[in-house]
């Protein structure tokens, strides 16, 4: 099942159109992130101080950790969120230019998280929102969240079903 949720155009090295013709994205970061969603289907999107463009949670992965336990610091350190080790799901590696570093490619090891409310702004965040993936109006989207993560969450019916699964340990 997850196959299907990581395979086809959102996988890292299946580029967008367009993306990175003339110019060479010279250094890769790597990134863990959170698909954080909520029971209507709307998705938590942050918004780093700084900057204008809202992106996923998540952050830098250290040398030494995986992706999860980065996941955890990050998601503890810029929501205030304690997340148990068995709750993300693994959804893939998605991969675009980054939203803040010019020349930089961010990668990401994407997982999905059901929505708390005791998520709060902390560290690095100056906003958080929630947001309807059909109806982002005029906010400013980080590249790797508009062309990957949040059409992944469409419809939100199938991640919702995976996330019921996942609590329920099947």
């Amino acid at each position: 099942m997850l196959d299907r949720f990581a395979s086809g155009s959102h996988r890292a090295g299946a580029a967008p159109s367009g993306e990175g013709r003339g110019r060479i994205l010279e250094k890769t970061i790597t990134i863990a992130a959170a698909l954080i969603l909520r029971e209507d289907g709307n998705v938590l999107l942050v918004r780093k101080n700084g900057s204008p463009v809202f992106m996923q949670p998540g952050g830098k992965i250290e040398p030494g950790e995986t992706a999860a336990e980065a996941l955890r610091r990050e998601l503890n350190e810029e929501l205030g969120l304690t997340i148990a080790v068995d709750e993300p799901i693994p959804l893939g590696r998605f991969a675009a230019a980054a939203a803040n570093e010019p020349g930089y490619r961010v990668e990401a090891e994407l997982f999905l998280l059901a929505a708390t409310d005791d998520a709060q702004p902390g560290a690095e965040i100056a906003e958080m929102r929630w947001v309807d993936p059909d109806v982002l109006g005029a906010l400013e989207i980080a590249t790797l969240s508009r062309d990957h993560i949040l059409p992944l969450s469409r419809p939100p019916q199938r991640l919702l079903a995976l996330l019921g699964r996942h609590r329920r340990g099947a």
